[in-house]
């Protein structure tokens, strides 16, 4: 029977955990890898699954550590609640003590340049300005917002470009 990878947490982790807690001499067997693979997948999901279902009876959407904290609990894993616990108050600690670096987030482009209004002087309103459509369009912001992909009738995808 093929497995799923995704399914399962990763082998190489796994083989990293076992070897911090086997002796240096100790060797495990590809298939004992495998079995603990397969063991430790179903426990997070049945730990899991129960912290969802909690939160499905709270009415919310998001599974916090307490969550899981409770689930443990309520499976019969009380005596990892309180190493579990303090676990979570050091990692809230070393996150409100070093906060995460911030993600890059997306900035919107700016609205185009608005022409200038001259006064109007006796009821004559004087004409825009010529503008250099070829200087015009190599301001990236401008470029952005006239020439893109053709989504009207006809044509099959090709560029449109209002100023040619």
């Amino acid at each position: 029977m093929k497995r799923d990878p995704d399914q399962y947490m990763p082998i190489a982790t796994l083989t990293r955990i076992m070897r911090c807690v086997l002796p240096d001499h100790a060797k495990v067997a590809d298939d004992a890898k495998e079995t603990i693979q397969e063991c430790v997948s179903e426990f997070i999901s049945f730990i899991t699954n129960e912290a969802n279902e909690r939160c499905h009876r709270e009415y919310r959407r998001t599974v916090t550590p307490n969550d899981v904290v409770a689930a443990m609990e309520g499976l019969g894993f009380g005596n990892y609640v309180e190493p579990l616990t303090v676990f979570i108050n050091k990692h809230r600690a070393q996150q409100d003590c070093c906060p995460p670096p911030r993600q890059a987030t997306h900035q919107p482009l700016p609205p185009p340049p608005q022409m200038a209004r001259l006064p109007a002087v006796d009821g004559y309103v004087p004409s825009p300005p010529a503008v250099d459509v070829a200087n015009y369009l190599e301001m990236p912001q401008m470029r952005d917002y006239f020439v893109g992909p053709y989504r009207g009738g006809g044509g099959g995808g090709e560029q449109f470009d209002p100023f040619k």
